[in-house]
């Protein structure tokens, strides 16, 4: 790896998380995140080997997204469910008002519950969940941060559950192709949004396979995919923290 990826950036904080950050445009990065993610987060992937399984063994399946953004990753799995004749009940989580308050606007009949709150206070409640999951959100933490999210996840899955953070993986590989597959459309469809230029920012700030297996507490496993993604993963049967 050249030598700006050989180690994680921590200092360059995205855009969209500047309490400042243009709305208009951040009003944009969220409603364009469907398509990005679809593209890069392979969310049909999670839905046939993890969401749909336990939704057939449970009856009613309760799913908590931390840090939802703009809950793209929740109304994926609200209509692949309900397309399949499944029961779930969906909580997307976010600390950021402005997500939280353009998700629940564009609900569309997902009916997803939408919550500005921490894990911490989910936990500090009582509440559970038969799973746990993220999407793009680690590389967003400093470590102290990365830590309290993962004991916190562990708390807040039931018995049988399982926590899933999917994230991306560093390389220069990464790198270089997402610039490639962005700058076409980097003037129309991405346009006046920043999601361009943070998603280059949040793989220079993301994790390899070696460094986050490295901090990663007993009992979590750290699997690679592609296209360059990382999936950090709790089940029972495992250690809690």
């Amino acid at each position: 790896m050249r030598p700006v990826l050989a180690v994680r950036d921590v200092d360059t904080p995205e855009l969209m998380d500047d309490p400042h950050a243009d709305a208009r445009m951040l009003a944009r990065t969220y409603g364009r995140f469907g398509f990005v993610n679809a593209l890069v987060s392979r969310p049909g992937t999670l839905y046939r080997r993890d969401i749909r399984p336990r939704a057939e063994r449970s009856g009613r399946l309760r799913i908590l997204d931390v840090g939802a953004g703009g809950g793209d990753l929740c109304r994926l799995l609200a209509g692949r469910l309900r397309h399949d004749g499944l029961d779930a009940e969906i909580t997307a989580l976010d600390a950021d008002e402005r997500a939280i308050r353009w998700a629940s606007a564009h609900d569309r009949g997902a009916g997803i519950r939408y919550r500005r709150a921490l894990t911490s206070e989910l936990v500090d409640a009582g509440d559970t969940y038969d799973v746990v999951l993220s999407n793009h959100v680690l590389h967003h933490l400093d470590e102290g941060e990365l830590q309290t999210v993962i004991s916190d996840s562990v708390r807040l899955v039931a018995p049988n559950g399982l926590v899933s953070h999917h994230d991306i993986a560093r390389s220069r590989v990464a790198h270089v192709l997402f610039a490639a597959a962005t700058w076409p459309i980097s003037r129309t469809l991405l346009a006046d949004s920043f999601i361009r230029e943070d998603g280059l920012i949040s793989i220079r700030r993301s994790y390899t396979a070696a460094e986050l297996t490295a901090i990663a507490p007993t009992g979590w496993t750290v699997r690679g995919g592609l296209p360059s993604r990382l999936e950090l993963r709790w089940e029972e049967g495992s250690a809690r923290s």
